[in-house]
């Protein structure tokens, strides 16, 4: 099945950032050289919005829900990444990409392991300052979910892009979800729910876990937002957001917890999938009316592509939609690995040749613009067709 190769576990191998033989030796040596001049010399780009960015990691833990994955464990915990429109000037310390610990378990995932750092990777410069004061006024909030097996980190360069043109930014880490998540107490929670995809007994089976896993997120993501705008939130700064505009988005099945959030939780007003399989199917009632947008990848979720979820979800959406696709791209094209790929010396994945500057403007500014239509009501010529600055994006009209 599609999900299988792309998250778990010998099929991320496709992905940009991982090394194939021909290659080790080259990505090795850039980052020997990189190591001893020194590991905190790799960045992510940095945002191009108006406003600074701040950051906060918030431990929530949902009492009234046992961890799907781990009953004895107790209740579901997740770790959020808050990203935010600050003031310039201030704050503390650069927030650190991930920990050494979370970024051997990613790496030692993707079978680089002793060719890339993971301090490298730990040290990656971010552009969110701790302790950053709050920009004024009331911004939109957007609910960021990974995909499977992928920690919330690898979208950081999203959620910093946002805040930086005014959004609250809540990035979720879902428990056992992920290569590893540091947790309070020393915890790292691996991977728990992969063996149950691996364990499944076939196609069927594995979807079904997976469609678990979208509807699960989607109560995840309402918890999220019950506590970020509820009657005691659990963010000192949650006055700066406004509780009339959310939006969920995801990549792969974070696209589709998504659509999964949008149909159990009528507080998000517009929802996007960046090249996740609609898990659970969008209904023939489709979505109330509410915007949603499809961003993928040219080879597998263009219109007759063996993802039929696609072309069955776009029927059923009932409100604006666009559904792009993006020539030479690949399943991680939308999150930071391009990014860290090229800062790390790895040349692009043949399979997946676009560049990783491109990578980056297209999914920073295809979703910029349908947030900001969405959420702001503002007009977005972006999407209303092709463009010659962007000839790699497809619209598809299925």
């Amino acid at each position: 099945m599609r999900l299988r190769r792309r998250t778990g576990l010998a099929a991320l191998a496709a992905m940009v950032l991982l090394a194939t033989p021909a290659t080790a030796a080259h990505a090795g040596a850039r980052t020997a050289n990189a190591s001893a001049a020194s590991d905190s010399a790799l960045a992510l780009p940095r945002p191009t919005g108006p406003y600074a960015v701040g950051t906060e990691v918030l431990h929530l833990t949902d009492s009234g829900r046992a961890d799907p994955w781990v009953p004895q464990a107790g209740p579901r915990e997740l770790m959020v990444s808050v990203h935010y429109p600050a003031r310039p000037g201030g704050g503390g310390a650069r927030a650190p990409y991930m920990s050494a610990e979370e970024a051997r378990l990613l790496l030692a995932e993707r079978g680089l392991d002793g060719i890339v750092s993971a301090t490298a990777v730990s040290s990656i410069v971010t552009h969110a300052r701790t302790d950053a004061r709050p920009a004024r006024g009331r911004f939109p909030l957007v609910l960021l979910s990974p995909g499977f097996n992928t920690p919330r980190a690898t979208l950081t360069s999203l959620a910093g892009e946002l805040a930086s043109r005014g959004y609250v930014v809540a990035s979720v880490d879902h428990a056992y979800e992920s290569t590893g998540t540091a947790f309070p107490g020393g915890r790292m929670l691996t991977c728990a729910a992969c063996d149950v995809v691996e364990a499944a007994p076939d196609d069927e089976g594995e979807r079904e876990v997976l469609r678990t896993v979208s509807t699960g997120r989607a109560a995840d993501l309402s918890f999220v937002l019950d506590r970020l705008t509820g009657p005691h939130p659990a963010w000192d700064h949650s006055r700066m957001i406004d509780r009339r505009w959310i939006a969920a988005v995801g990549h792969s099945v974070g696209g589709s917890a998504a659509a999964s959030t949008m149909l159990a939780d009528p507080r998000v007003d517009a929802g996007a999938d960046m090249d996740g399989t609609f898990f659970e199917p969008v209904p023939a009632s489709g979505l109330d009316g509410r915007p949603f947008l499809m961003l993928g990848t040219e080879a597998d979720h263009r219109p007759g592509s063996a993802d039929t979820s696609w072309d069955e979800g776009w029927q059923h959406l009932d409100g604006w939609k666009r559904w792009l696709t993006v020539k030479e791209s690949g399943h991680f094209t939308f999150t930071d690995l391009p990014a860290l790929a090229g800062e790390l010396g790895l040349p692009p994945d043949p399979a997946a040749p676009l560049s990783a500057d491109r990578s980056t403007e297209i999914t920073r500014d295809y979703m910029a613009a349908f947030l900001d239509l969405s959420l702001r009501g503002r007009e977005q010529p972006l999407l209303d067709g092709p463009t010659a600055r962007n000839p790699e994006v497809v619209f598809q009209n299925p």
